[in-house]
């Protein structure tokens, strides 16, 4: 289990197989996946972790379990993920984190500790969060995290904003 990032409160690290079943009480609730197609399922949830470990090796990032750092209890997941948006290929932060667990600021510390490291570590020049219009409490990270609209697109066939920061507005 590689610990990629700490923040005061959390750790981020690489998925291994055994996150399966606390990954699935987070991605395969259909409450916290409301803003999906729907909630995962098991091997859904399996292959998530598959895809990202896939990911680590591509592209040296993919999402992470985040875990409560005093406890080491898994909350969620966040990290850094290519996606096509509107033809181009851009860097999402991206974040899921456990129900019982909203409300406590750790999707937007975890973002926020992502967004440095894809700045700072990786020397990205651009960060987006594709974020459905409704989704008030995921907008609210991106906007404590200094992200704004730049604009919508449609994915899966739904609209999503594509809430954006340039490494210059970072530093």
């Amino acid at each position: 289990m590689k610990t990629i990032l700490e923040t005061p409160r959390l750790i981020l690290r690489e998925f291994v197989a055994d996150d399966a079943a606390p990954l699935e009480l987070v991605i395969g609730d259909p409450q916290t996946m409301r803003w999906y197609v729907r909630p995962f399922t098991r091997p859904e949830v399996e292959e998530w972790i598959v895809r990202n470990r896939t990911r680590y090796e591509k592209h040296g990032y993919g999402l992470w379990a985040v875990m409560l750092k005093p406890t080491r209890e898994f909350v969620g997941d966040c990290g850094l993920v290519v996606q096509e948006v509107d033809g181009e290929r851009l860097v999402e932060v991206a974040y899921h984190i456990r129900r019982d667990c909203w409300g406590r600021g750790y999707a937007t510390e975890a973002a926020r500790a992502c967004m440095r490291y894809g700045f700072e570590t990786l020397g990205l020049g651009k960060l987006i969060s594709l974020i459905r219009p409704e989704n008030l409490q995921s907008r609210r990270v991106a906007e404590k995290n200094g992200l704004r609209i730049e604009r919508q697109t449609m994915r899966i066939g739904l609209v999503h904003d594509v809430w954006a920061m340039m490494r210059q507005e970072w530093l």
